[in-house]
């Protein structure tokens, strides 16, 4: 099984820059993210899907980082986490590698470290109602009360970098004249000159090695290894 956009004649013209698991996740987020926080803004029997919405964001997560070691040449970390040299050379207009560039790499772990810290936070909060996360018995009621408030403060960065990634992506159409959308749908861009060069790796191993960490990472997160605590004991009857 190929995971990347096959080769072809009509394909010469073509770079292929983004996978299918990389474009899948990458939408899948995009809809998860939105359905959460409708979800949490409604509340009440909502709830119940937030927390689903949670177990399937942190599937998500576990498996782009596991891709990101994995995964296909733009997909991988050390294709565009570089050092200050890189952002200087990026902030100057002198980069010129293909998917993320070195400045976009810390949109890209922003965004991720704080989708991160939200789900972890939404597993110990709850919302003093009748909702709790799916691992609220591990921590006090108080560290429970502390992480829902963090969740929340939280909530306000990730709508933060959002606006920032989505201001980012309009400012590369609207002046760089670069379309940064349409790469992330079909996968491919129009090729600049013959030195760029297709994507490469990712193949249906490692996709299956990334699936498998995701699912035990959302398994682990709904709490089912956690041993039921016994019943109370039954009271004792009045004596008369």
């Amino acid at each position: 099984m190929c995971l990347a956009v096959p080769g072809g004649a009509e394909w010469q013209n073509r770079v292929r820059i983004w996978d299918l698991p990389t474009r899948v996740f990458h939408w899948s987020l995009v809809a998860l993210v939105a359905a959460a926080f409708v979800s949490g803004t409604i509340g009440g029997n909502a709830m119940v899907w937030h927390g689903r919405f949670g177990l399937a964001i942190i599937g998500l997560l576990a498996f782009r980082i596991v891709w990101g070691f994995a995964g296909s040449t733009y997909a991988r970390f050390t294709q565009f986490v570089r050092g200050p040299a890189a952002i200087r050379a990026t902030l100057r207009g002198n980069w010129p590698g293909l998917g993320h560039n070195p400045l976009g790499a810390l949109s890209v772990l922003g965004l991720l470290a704080v989708l991160v810290a939200q789900v972890a936070s939404g597993l110990f909060g709850n919302d003093d109602i009748a909702f709790n996360g799916y691992l609220y018995n591990l921590v006090s009621k108080e560290a429970s009360d502390k992480l829902t408030a963090l969740h929340k403060l939280n909530a306000w960065l990730v709508g933060a970098l959002i606006a920032l990634h989505l201001s980012a992506i309009a400012f590369y159409v609207r002046v760089k004249k670069e379309d940064l959308l349409r790469p992330m749908l079909r996968g491919w861009k129009e090729r600049g000159d013959q030195s760029e060069e297709s994507l490469a790796g990712g193949g249906f191993v490692a996709f299956l090695v990334a699936l498998a960490i995701a699912l035990a990472a959302a398994w682990f997160a709904t709490g089912a290894w956690i041993p039921v605590p016994p019943p109370p004991p039954p009271s004792a009857a009045p004596a008369f």
